[in-house]
């Protein structure tokens, strides 16, 4: 299985209200993801399940994906909180994009290569980073193929 996790784009500050559920993707947010978009289709990404956290900010970057999928693209509750065994129940594709929050992707990351939750080094995923796994969908078998901060799949976009 290839998985590919993704922090969402950047999102507009906390309201003052603090209904974080609500913050949008900011204009430079999108204009920089949809860069990122092309350079992951440059190297011919696609995805055949995607999976999104229900908060805005990740709905926004997944529909950014949109192009990018070949296959069912909805909500994953599970995103919007710790990683869990029913979170890797639900991508039953064989290239399955996460779209989803810090600091919950860089701990997926992390259990997923290492096996390891409490102790586990931390993934400094960007806002609109994507990460690269490989193997069999479980805690500490699958790799990590590539790291991508944002900037750098917007340059490949650009060729």
């Amino acid at each position: 299985m290839e998985l590919f996790l993704v922090r969402h784009a950047e999102a507009e500050e906390r309201a003052a209200n603090g209904r974080d559920e609500a913050r949008a993707l900011t204009a430079r947010g999108r204009k920089r993801f949809a860069r990122a978009v092309a350079g992951l289709a440059r190297l011919d990404v696609e995805f055949d399940q995607l999976l999104h956290s229900p908060l805005l900010r990740a709905m926004e970057t997944a529909d950014l994906c949109a192009p990018l999928v070949v296959g069912e693209l909805r909500v994953a509750n599970e995103l919007a909180r710790d990683p869990s065994t029913e979170l890797l129940a639900s991508c039953t594709g064989l290239r399955v994009a996460l779209v989803g929050h810090e600091p919950w992707m860089s701990e997926l990351c992390a259990w997923l290569v290492t096996g390891e939750r409490e102790r586990a080094p931390r993934f400094a995923f960007q806002k609109g980073g994507v990460a690269h796994l490989s193997g069999e969908l479980a805690p500490g078998t699958m790799r990590l193929v590539a790291f991508w901060p944002p900037a750098t799949l917007a340059e490949l976009g650009r060729k």
